[in-house]
């Protein structure tokens, strides 16, 4: 029973997985996907997939055609023909299902749906990751852990010293002195962690849509990096004329007001670069969201200095989204296309609307850098 009940659940899964794949598209520009998320799970809403279940009836209504009363009479209590608090349609009921899907089944899917490639690590961070190897061999240890090759033939040797093994009937049986067992030993080694660093102009011309769209797009940016890191550090920056450090939520609920100043927010990446995430042994993702208006062009021209010379060698990849706005110039991806051309570090997307979404994730993660 439990291995068929394990192969229903599992056909069930692949086709969930199928419902979300087909969807993918319609989850990633609407952000559908946002919920309910937990730690290691997400909670997806897909419709039109329905589990068979038992509908209960009410208590003292007795059985369909049971006990006392006429022909047409309401069975369930207080569903009295021609009321209710609705009026009536003709449309069916939507069936919703939510289910839940590892962060690494999603990333699975998202990799598959738009073919990215897997990540190089480029180097191996400080900290370290106990891991425990079978390296040995005792004579003591737990059953569960018992080797039965080296068992068999230490019970085999004794048995043929001792002149007790018999060819014609070849039984060999170990006793307490033949058990031999696994043994482990703790090792630690190094884990390639990733450090995300989230950029984003919340000067007046960037409105709650913009912003929205940024917050779906960060969330399956995580979603990919963490399945190809084992760790994963997210800093968020914010600025207008000025720039801050900022935690996640203020992030995407910060009021905008301000004019616009990016070379500030830069050169707070480069410090925090600097600083905390030094040498080689760090993968760095920045990621800059704007609608391409900036202070003036000496700013710019001091914004492609930076980039040039402090925050692109020691990143892995720094991808600029454009999100387009009613209030933006969108210039400065045009200065960043002629003042850092041939930079293959560089990544630019022009995000139009949430329907641009998909093509701006495979945009930035396609490189598999």
């Amino acid at each position: 029973m439990t291995q068929k009940i394990d192969a229903d659940l599992a056909r069930f899964r692949h086709i969930v997985r199928g419902k979300v794949r087909q969807n993918l598209r319609r989850f990633i520009s609407q952000g559908e996907i946002f919920g309910k998320k937990g730690k290691d799970v997400v909670s997806i809403p897909l419709p039109q997939i329905q589990l068979p279940r038992f509908y209960y009836g009410h208590k003292q209504t007795g059985g369909v055609g049971q006990g006392e009363g006429e022909v047409g009479t309401v069975l369930q209590p207080g569903a009295v023909e021609g009321q209710g608090a609705g009026q009536a349609g003709s449309d069916p009921g939507e069936h919703v299902l939510e289910a839940e899907l590892t962060i690494e089944e999603l990333a699975q899917i998202l990799g598959e749906e738009l073919s990215l490639p897997r990540i190089e690590p480029r180097g191996k961070h400080r900290l370290e990751a106990e891991k425990s190897r079978y390296t040995g061999i005792h004579r003591s240890g737990p059953e569960s852990l018992r080797h039965f090759k080296r068992t068999y033939k230490e019970a085999l040797k004794r048995q043929i010293a001792a002149g007790l093994y018999d060819r014609e009937h070849p039984v060999v049986v170990p006793i307490r002195e033949d058990k031999r067992y696994r043994s482990w030993k703790t090792a630690w080694i190094p884990e390639c962690n990733a450090a995300v660093i989230y950029i984003m102009d919340v000067s007046g011309s960037m409105g709650d849509e913009q912003k929205e769209i940024v917050r779906i797009e960060s969330f399956w940016i995580d979603t990919w990096l963490q399945s190809q890191y084992q760790g994963l550090e997210v800093r968020y920056i914010t600025h207008d004329a000025a720039a801050r450090e900022v935690d996640r939520e203020t992030f995407f609920h910060t009021r905008e007001s301000g004019g616009t100043m990016i070379s500030s927010a830069y050169t707070l990446c480069a410090d925090m670069i600097a600083s905390d995430y030094g040498g080689a042994e760090w993968n760095i993702y920045p990621f800059h969201f704007s609608d391409g208006d900036n202070w003036s062009n000496d700013d710019t021209r001091l914004c492609l200095d930076i980039l040039k010379n402090r925050i692109l060698p020691a990143a892995n990849q720094f991808s600029y989204g454009q999100v387009e706005s009613p209030y933006g110039s969108g210039q400065f991806i045009k200065d960043l296309r002629e003042g850092l051309s041939g930079q293959e570090k560089l990544v630019l997307s022009e995000i139009r609307d949430r329907e641009a979404i998909v093509q701006s994730i495979r945009d930035f993660l396609g490189k598999g850098r």
